[in-house]
């Protein structure tokens, strides 16, 4: 027979489990309209209304705009890291390796580009609000342990060392991105292969024979 205490534990786990979900599912609802206007254009009533969602709905899982995009953020950048360990995961090869690092990096500029946007403006508006600098720096910790995953690898299938430290190496990849991402929302029809072609090059110059 199951005890009291277990089924209160069991019910609380739901409970948190729906809850999670559901702001998981208004997250995505509100992305949309965060992404299309940028964060200093975006109030919550104004995301309601693009949304199915009231306002009221939205106050009671988000606290205010600031932890909806962070929530949205950090939700996508985590998906991206998984994405690039997959990579190093299976290479089997230097040149293999910078293949599909390149070939990544232009997919998800291509298909997510207006998460890409978001995260730029959500990073530019931590130098102005503090509310934003421990989730940013959080992030920009979790992308650049990432990029660096990616350098070593390749200097360890091309039988060299790294040539640079991690905030270097994930500084020198993030300005890559970011041009190529004002140059794809500019309408650039040579980004996502510079891009490409970009990331290839950059890891031969992050290793030393």
């Amino acid at each position: 027979m199951t005890k009291p205490a277990e089924r209160t534990d069991r019910i609380s786990r739901r409970q948190v489990d729906k809850f999670a979900e559901r702001r998981r599912l208004l997250a995505e609802a509100a992305l949309q309209t965060l992404a299309e206007r940028g964060y200093a254009r975006t109030s919550l009533r104004e995301i309601a209304q693009n949304t199915e969602f009231s306002h009221g709905t939205l106050h009671y899982y988000f606290r205010d705009k600031v932890e909806l995009i962070t929530y949205c953020v950090r939700q996508y950048k985590a998906h991206c890291v998984q994405r690039y360990d997959g990579i190093v995961a299976t290479a089997r090869s230097a040149p293999e390796l910078a293949r599909d690092f390149g070939d990544g990096l232009a997919a998800t500029l291509e298909q997510d580009v207006l998460m890409h946007r978001l995260w730029y403006d959500l990073r530019a508006q931590s130098l102005f609000e503090e509310s934003f600098r421990a989730d940013v720096a959080e992030i920009d910790d979790s992308l650049e342990r990432m990029i660096w995953r990616i350098v070593v690898r390749y200097a360890a299938l091309a039988g060299v060392e790294p040539a640079c430290t991690p905030a270097i190496a994930y500084a020198t990849f993030d300005g890559l991105f970011q041009h190529a991402l004002l140059r794809h929302v500019s309408g650039s029809p040579q980004a996502l292969d510079a891009l490409r072609d970009g990331a290839r090059r950059l890891l031969d110059h992050v290793v030393r024979a």
